[in-house]
């Protein structure tokens, strides 16, 4: 399952950076998201709302997902999360045509 992670890096995590300006943050988010028994597929950093990074990865289950952004919040890291499920192509269409078996059975409001 692929999803998406991206927030801003808190002002201590800057503050490191700083101190450190040549630390691999991708090498960092490579080795967590493998322990999570998943791939970082990319990682890029992000100027706008402040530095911050946009990470793309793999993992097995949902709560590998969920536990990665936890972590690296309470980490004191990042701030202002937000983490996505990607869905590709072959699931969406799985999507389309359950939502095309469900239809009959909804009613939108005022109908």
């Amino acid at each position: 399952m692929h999803f998406c992670l991206s927030g801003q890096y808190t002002q201590k995590a800057v503050n490191n950076l700083l101190e450190n300006p040549t630390q691999n943050r991708a090498e960092a988010a490579r080795k967590l998201v493998e322990a999570a028994g998943g791939k970082l597929v990319s990682f890029y950093s992000m100027p706008v709302d402040g530095p911050g990074v946009l990470t793309i990865f793999d993992v097995p289950e949902p709560s590998s997902a969920s536990a990665i952004a936890g972590l690296v919040v309470a980490a004191g890291t990042l701030q202002n999360v937000k983490l996505a499920r990607l869905l590709t192509q072959e699931e969406v269409v799985e999507v389309r045509q359950k939502a095309n078996k469900l239809k009959a059975a909804y009613s939108a409001p005022g109908s």
